[in-house]
């Protein structure tokens, strides 16, 4: 598909089958393999992709910016880069305040200007390694003060590219400013990408004195392939209940006009139904507005809308309120779109 990349989010029941279907969505033409931070860690489950794929970019999406520090991130992201042969991309977020705090024990505060602090201190970090100088940078919360340090090993670049996940404008805008490509949440809509995401990132973008070719834009969607439309919703129900379930995403439901929707799905999480569970409260048209379901030349059409205003798409199987049987069936049907996308 010309001018939009395709790139994969794998899934797997085990570490071995994740990078099994890795393998093949890279073999059917992905050129980025991107791995979340939730029920596996991105750093692990990026280093198995790593050595077990060849030619596609293998990057978090996202790894949590917050709960560990900016040195750890940038050894980790060297050692990444290191296993993957110079293919290794960091994607960083933030989270939301709930994981944060209460999840991992770590510090919210100003989650924009902390994030600023956290990528350039992981970028000094990485750019000075083994330099055997002393690194320091001032700041409100990661200031950095390393002496006495140097690390011995070869490195593959001094430079690892650097995404910033984003979906509120602020945080959009900075990603603008400092990413070298910006990843969208989950969800997203052609419409949402056009109207809330491009003109922030736009507005980081003149802010540091850079243009659009700059930026790799990175457009997220839920996939659910199947030639009964009924069952491709149904797959896909669990992963839009499940981030309906946070109502810090009120603003991105109301745009789609799915604030009552929303709240049905949170009625349903607080009543006691977990956050994987919620397929039952998710109506059609928050499923049809939100993932790219159908059959396959008809998700084929939808995947197009996202191009011009994207670089890449992160395509997905749907994984939430699924057995492993289902998820597996709907990977495999993502796998073969990309085969025709590419």
């Amino acid at each position: 598909m010309t001018g939009l990349k395709i790139t994969f989010g794998p899934w797997g029941e085990t570490l071995e089958e994740l990078v099994a279907a890795g393998r093949a969505a890279e073999e059917a033409g992905a050129t980025t393999l991107w791995v979340p931070e939730l029920h596996r860690s991105a750093t692990v489950t990026a280093a198995a992709l790593a050595q077990g794929t060849s030619s596609a970019r293998v990057g978090t999406a996202i790894a949590l910016a917050f709960t560990r520090s900016p040195m750890v991130t940038a050894l980790e992201a060297l050692d990444l880069d290191e296993l993957a042969g110079g293919r290794f991309v960091l994607g960083l977020g933030t989270g939301v305040k709930r994981l944060n705090e209460d999840w991992h024990n770590a510090r919210w505060g100003r989650p924009v200007a902390h994030l600023r602090e956290t990528v350039a201190a992981v970028r000094h970090f990485v750019a000075h390694a083994a330099d055997g100088t002393p690194m320091t940078l001032e700041g409100e919360h990661e200031p950095m003060r390393v002496r006495g340090y140097q690390r011995p090993f070869p490195q593959v670049r001094r430079e690892i590219p650097v995404y910033v996940a984003g979906m509120g404008p602020a945080m959009t805008k900075l990603a603008g400013q400092i990413g070298q490509g910006w990843i969208s949440h989950e969800l997203c809509s052609p419409a949402w990408l056009a109207e809330r995401s491009l003109p922030p990132l736009l507005e980081g973008l003149a802010a540091s004195g850079r243009d659009r070719s700059e930026l790799d834009v990175v457009v997220s969607a839920c996939c659910s392939v199947d030639p009964d439309p009924a069952t491709a919703r149904r797959r896909a129900a669990g992963t839009a209940g499940f981030y309906a379930s946070v109502r810090t995403y009120a603003d991105f439901f109301a745009f789609h006009d799915l604030a009552e929707d929303q709240e049905k799905v949170i009625e349903a999480f607080r009543s006691g139904s977990g956050a994987d569970r919620l397929a039952g409260a998710v109506s059609d048209r928050m499923t049809e507005a939100l993932t790219l379901t159908g059959a396959l030349d008809q998700v084929a059409e939808r995947v197009w809308a996202y191009a011009g205003a994207a670089d890449s798409i992160k395509l997905t199987p749907p994984t939430h309120d699924l057995e492993p049987a289902e998820i597996r069936a709907a990977q495999a049907r993502v796998i073969e779109l990309i085969k025709e996308l590419s």
